[in-house]
């Protein structure tokens, strides 16, 4: 496997759940970090964690569902660490309910947020990595994108948006050396998959925020020559 110390990263959604549980992880291996969200405390309390690990870390705030916002944050990342080898699009919105019941408006932020939010900040990362000849990008789906159900139709139809989108990416992206992971977790016990009523997030039988980091970590070590296009994990007794 490879050595991801020194490489910088860029996580979106980093202040906490899943982005702060591989942003830590990943420091642990001696990865600079970036993180950004919309929160700025939750954000300067994970870069203070993180900077224990002996790495750069930063933070910028902005929202990932407007384009400029992203352009400027991510230039703003990418001067402070001195350069990104590392995307984790993590940051998303979960809002359920019936189709009936869930206003238009509320529809489109989740579409806006979870895929556009995706599509902005990939591109917005790309030309560096391009320039590089290399880099990663992990996109983070869902299982719901792969089966839409029930009181999800927003959530559901963003991810499978991204799977898309992810797909795409790494057929074009792949020729400049740039690996595009496409992950489809099911539910892992987050604020925003417990506040949802989505899990109770039992730490005995429900996937929890490291078991994902270390998926990610572990990929990411993998030699440059290898890509796994698309995974899943699962809960595996829920």
């Amino acid at each position: 496997m490879s050595s991801l110390k020194g490489k910088n990263a860029i996580i979106t959604g980093g202040g906490r759940g899943l982005g702060k549980a591989v942003a830590l992880l990943l420091a642990q291996e001696g990865v600079n970090i970036g993180i950004t969200g919309r929160n700025e405390d939750h954000l300067k309390n994970t870069v203070a964690e993180l900077e224990k690990s002996g790495v750069k870390a930063a933070y910028s705030v902005f929202n990932v569902a407007d384009k400029s916002e992203v352009d400027n944050g991510i230039k703003e990342l990418v001067s402070t660490l001195g350069g990104v080898d590392i995307l984790v699009n993590n940051a998303g919105i979960g809002w359920f309910g019936k189709l009936e019941d869930m206003p238009a408006a509320d529809w489109e932020q989740v579409m806006q947020t979870n895929l556009f939010g995706v599509y902005y900040t990939a591109m917005a990362v790309y030309p560096y990595m391009k320039q590089n000849g290399s880099g990663d990008v992990i996109n983070v789906a869902s299982t719901a994108g792969l089966k839409g159900g029930a009181n999800m139709s927003a959530y559901a139809a963003s991810k499978a948006a991204v799977i898309s989108l992810s797909q795409s990416m790494m057929a074009e992206w792949r020729k400049n050396n740039i690996r595009v992971f496409t992950l489809t977790p099911s539910t892992i016990a987050t604020d925003m998959s417990i506040d949802g009523g989505l899990t109770d997030g039992n730490p005995d039988s429900v996937l929890q925020p490291e078991d994902f980091a270390e998926w990610v970590r572990d990929i990411l070590k993998m030699k440059s020559r290898a890509l796994i296009a698309n995974g899943s994990i699962f809960s595996t007794n829920p």
